[in-house]
């Protein structure tokens, strides 16, 4: 029979619910973001708020934190590997959509 050495790491409310806390109050600020005329800036702000909600949830909730550096940059090479054919499917269909 195997037996597996892992750290087990008691974390307790306290984290999570500051992160939750802070996850209510970016909510706020994107909604807020959203109601004020700041041209051209208004998505860029809202997706750099949604940014960082999303590392919030995967460093806490997903517990990334805790996780050894090759599982995690394992993770955000996917996201960028994600990214990157986003990218490339909106520049494939922007010349459909802008005469």
């Amino acid at each position: 029979m195997e037996h597996h050495d892992t750290e087990h790491h008691s974390v307790g409310y306290g984290p999570y619910v500051i992160v939750w806390v802070a996850l209510i109050g970016l909510t706020g600020l994107t909604v807020a973001v959203a109601g004020i005329d700041i041209g051209m800036w208004t998505v860029p702000l809202a997706l750099a708020i949604a940014t960082v909600k999303t590392v919030l949830v995967l460093m806490y909730f997903m517990h990334l934190k805790y996780e050894p550096f090759i599982f995690t940059a394992m993770i955000v090479m996917c996201i960028i590997t994600f990214a990157i054919f986003l990218g490339l499917t909106f520049f494939d269909t922007l010349p459909r959509y802008n005469p």
